[in-house]
């Protein structure tokens, strides 16, 4: 196709800007004809608005869905799992088999989550039934650790009782609304410490639903040593993972400084390979298999609200959390998970990351036709793996009955098919 792809970015981030450059892109205004849009969230509300909004041509795409809230607020994302989860019960469906106590066999990944004020009265009922319990407050809106705090007591959090009865669903655009979590006290620590892991999703679409992990995530690790005494609630080095709340630490008789060579970071690799070493090969590998199985229910979940335009894709920061049980938790999905560089590896890994996404999104780095079946062949992955395909799934249908009848197929210990040389994780609804 003729002609040079023409970039326009709202984020000065040298990851991006080099990656347009190397590929002979040619940097335009936003008022210019573009072709490739890679925008904060704020401006993709405004190009896919009712009142400012314009018809986007099928030579240009951008790097977000229109309503991605759907799946990165944190009130929302846990809103459409539990719909889901309902819908899966309607239908009867054995992914949503419960135990003896009500509680999800597979469908279990999200720690028990109200909205306040919406949710108040329903969450004092829960805290009633544990009070000894660590719940978190998170603003709906907010990223990289800003205003979260915990609680262990009613009185902390009295201020969102006041409207609690004529309050609905709170809106987007209202700073006030929380979500209150159940604490997970029980993390799998490593030298004593707290961590949680960032790995990247890539949507090409949504329906259907056809998604790529990124081999080389990585684990955020807090720099004083972990502790659940209720003391400690308010010191965030020991709680919050987020390398913009950890970067500030200093040095004391408890607490490490925050480490510029290696970030507070380790590969998952690194993290895998300690794992098979000290708790054995097949429970590692179960681990990573709950994992992909979560991300991939999370975007089912959402798939069906999600505005699938095809002028759209999207990496997503998920943000896991293990137990001592090496059971793991969602906690949030980034809808901009941070291209900033606090380590020289750390700025080859989003390197090669958005040229890897780059590679999917913009096929042989040509003037985008937003109308191409956004199925690349395998040789242009690079770091990214297919970690679910609908079109291949619902091929994979032969002998599904059978599968059926066995548990451990149903969750996230399902096997892989593969298909035209393509590993697709085998669930389904």
């Amino acid at each position: 196709m003729a002609g040079k792809v023409k970039w326009v970015t709202d984020i000065e981030k040298s990851v991006l800007i080099n990656n347009f450059e190397k590929r002979g892109w040619v940097q335009v205004t936003e008022n210019e004809d573009w072709n490739f849009y890679w925008m904060s969230v704020q401006t993709i509300r405004n190009v896919f608005s009712v009142e400012t909004g314009y018809r986007l041509s099928d030579d240009q795409i951008v790097n977000h869905f229109p309503n991605h809230y759907e799946l990165t607020r944190k009130d929302l994302m846990v809103k459409n799992i539990k719909r889901y989860r309902k819908e899966l019960e309607k239908e009867g469906s054995p992914l949503a088999e419960k135990d003896e106590n009500g509680k999800y066999l597979y469908l279990d990944f999200v720690p028990v989550t109200y909205m306040l004020p919406a949710d108040y009265n329903l969450f004092v009922e829960e805290f009633r039934k544990s009070p000894s319990s660590t719940w978190i407050m998170k603003p709906c809106g907010k990223a990289q650790g800003k205003g979260i705090f915990l609680i262990n007591k009613l009185s902390q959090i009295k201020k969102w009782s006041r409207d609690s009865k004529t309050s609905s669903f709170v809106s987007q655009s209202n700073k006030e609304a929380y979500v209150i979590s159940l604490y997970i006290n029980n993390p799998l620590l490593i030298g004593g410490r707290k961590f949680d892991l960032r790995l990247y999703v890539l949507v090409s679409t949504y329906r259907p639903l056809r998604c790529y992990m990124y081999k080389l995530g990585f684990c955020r690790f807090c720099t004083v040593k972990y502790t659940p005494s209720t003391s400690e609630l308010d010191n965030m080095f020991v709680h919050l993972t987020n390398v913009a709340i950890q970067k500030h630490g200093v040095r004391t008789d408890f607490q490490e400084d925050y480490n510029h060579i290696h970030g507070g970071k380790w590969t998952v690799s690194n993290l895998r390979l300690y794992l098979e070493s000290t708790r054995g090969k097949e429970v590692t590998s179960k681990l990573f298999d709950e994992i992909h199985w979560i991300i991939v229910q999370s975007l089912k979940a959402v798939a069906p609200v999600m505005n699938n335009d095809k002028h759209c894709f999207e990496c997503y920061g998920y943000d896991i959390i293990i137990d001592d049980k090496l059971k793991p938790w969602l906690i949030e999905v980034n809808a901009s998970p941070s291209l900033t560089s606090s380590t020289a590896n750390d700025r080859i890994l989003k390197y090669n990351l958005i040229n890897d996404t780059l590679n999917i999104a913009v096929p042989n780095g040509e003037i985008p036709d937003c109308k191409w079946n956004k199925s690349p062949p395998k040789e242009v992955l690079g770091n990214y793996e297919i970690l679910f395909d609908e079109e291949l799934a619902q091929g994979d249908g032969a002998d599904r009955e059978l599968r059926s009848r066995q548990g451990q197929s149903l969750g996230p210990r399902a096997g892989r098919s593969r298909d035209s040389g393509r590993a697709v994780l085998t669930t389904w609804k």
